[in-house]
């Protein structure tokens, strides 16, 4: 015996329908802010973080001086990178001459290992400097690595909030670290 739909919605689940749902909960770690560090706090930083695990742990595609390319473990798209300085910086004017050049580097270098992995058809490349901008995380300086393709913006984000990753992590993380050394 089903219960009465008013019933259901008090219960807070809704009222039925002959929509199927696909959950990500997975997202509400980011959403919550949860291991975000405040400010310019060092411990606590995940990108600081980051380097101290293994490769696979971490989903460090390739590690460079004075950079490091990382997968987004909340991706806007499948293979999003961040290049990423060892460096807790924040800001792009503060990098030095080095860390400047690798970071630019490591995009290039990102770039052509996706376009040979995934056939992207372009890329949104860029850092948002500052809460105010969208950096998710402001206190650390990371260069997101975005692959597009025709048709990715479809209705699952736009009217579903959810982005479809046809790939599990640990898989688009070794496919771009085999390609790393080749491109």
């Amino acid at each position: 015996m089903s219960e009465p739909a008013e019933l259901v919605e008090q219960q807070g689940v809704g009222i039925p329908d002959a929509l199927q749902r696909l959950w990500t909960p997975h997202r509400m770690a980011y959403i919550k802010g949860e291991n975000k560090p405040d400010d310019d706090e060092v411990e606590g930083c995940p990108f600081c973080r980051i380097p101290e695990l293994d490769d696979v742990t971490g989903l460090i595609v390739a590690r460079g001086e004075t950079v490091y390319a990382v997968l987004n473990l909340y991706p806007y798209n499948p293979g999003h990178l961040m290049v990423v300085p060892y460096r807790h910086v924040a800001l792009y004017p503060d990098l030095t001459v080095p860390e400047t050049l690798e970071l630019a580097e490591f995009t290039q270098r990102a770039m052509i290992v996706a376009r040979e992995v995934s056939a992207p058809h372009g890329f949104n490349i860029g850092m948002n400097q500052g809460v105010i901008a969208g950096a998710g995380i402001a206190a650390h300086l990371h260069q997101h690595v975005v692959p597009r393709w025709g048709g990715d913006n479809n209705f699952m984000p736009v009217i579903g909030h959810t982005k479809v990753l046809p790939q599990l992590l640990g898989e688009t993380r070794q496919l771009l670290a085999d390609a790393w050394p080749k491109a």
